[in-house]
């Protein structure tokens, strides 16, 4: 299944990685299983928030705002990571709340990585994850309704969306293969954001 982690594997991914790396002074290998720890948690948090008609109903209006309308991926070098940064804070205040510091902390022991660095990983991720969800209501048209779908698809756990999900993020690559980076997808990661998908799962 196609899950928000799928993205750290494109182009973009790929990039956002090594930009938040020279940001945090840390591998990119590391920066990267630290993310993919932190995306799914992101998630969930969102997921969980859009469980009541009123937090579906505030995720929707957010995401319709034109700075998550997916333009972030195409902007990752530079001075963004600091607009990244001050856009994040605000956006993990609204999902995660008080639990900023125990997710970062619980990310930081897993993979031996300063809390204060992850918690900085968090803040610049949040952003591209508003941009993904943002870009893909977009392309599938999603209105107040479908957003808790919206949401499970990011997270490996409904299928409405996959495939829509995975053209989002290989769109971003503009590499036009398409069909040879799905099959590798099908074939080649399938368990993995599989399996990190499902950690929210109900």
């Amino acid at each position: 299944m196609a899950s928000i982690l799928d993205f750290l594997d494109t182009t973009k991914g790929k990039e956002f990685i090594q930009k938040s790396s020279d940001e945090v002074n840390e591998s990119p290998d590391k920066v990267k299983s630290a993310l993919g720890m932190a995306l799914p948690m992101l998630m969930g948090a969102i997921k969980k928030n859009t469980n009541d008609a009123e937090g579906a109903e505030k995720l929707n209006k957010e995401l319709e705002k034109d700075k998550h309308n997916g333009s972030v991926l195409d902007n990752l070098g530079g001075s963004a990571i600091s607009g990244l940064l001050g856009e994040g804070s605000g956006i993990l205040e609204h999902i995660l709340g008080g639990s900023q510091s125990k997710v970062a902390n619980a990310v930081g022991s897993a993979i031996g990585m300063d809390p204060s660095k992850v918690a900085k990983l968090l803040k610049m991720a949040a952003p591209v994850v508003m941009g993904i969800l943002g870009k893909q209501k977009r392309k599938d048209n999603v209105g107040k309704g479908g957003i808790q779908d919206l949401v499970g698809s990011a997270l490996g756990s409904n299928s409405s969306h996959d495939q829509s999900l995975l053209e989002t993020f290989l769109d971003s690559d503009k590499d036009g293969s398409i069909a040879d980076d799905v099959a590798g997808k099908i074939f080649g990661g399938k368990d993995k954001s599989k399996g990190l998908g499902g950690f929210f799962k109900g």
